[in-house]
């Protein structure tokens, strides 16, 4: 029972804690920035394969 209650009060200086608040904020920014390049890559994925399926198709014999 000491565990679980020394685990909340750690939990609630986290919260309590600027450090830990700076912490958190770091973590979403990290969180966004990761989110927008994967939909950047995603879009600029399919235009990449389609000019390169334009370059493969305009080789002969290929």
């Amino acid at each position: 029972m000491n565990f679980i209650i020394n685990k909340v009060s750690q939990v609630r200086a986290l919260f309590k804690n600027e450090e830990g608040q700076d912490l958190l904020e770091y973590a979403l920014l990290i969180a966004l920035i990761a989110l927008v390049a994967v939909g950047a890559v995603t879009a600029a994925g399919g235009k990449v394969g389609t000019v390169f399926q334009a370059i493969a198709d305009s080789i002969p014999g290929a």
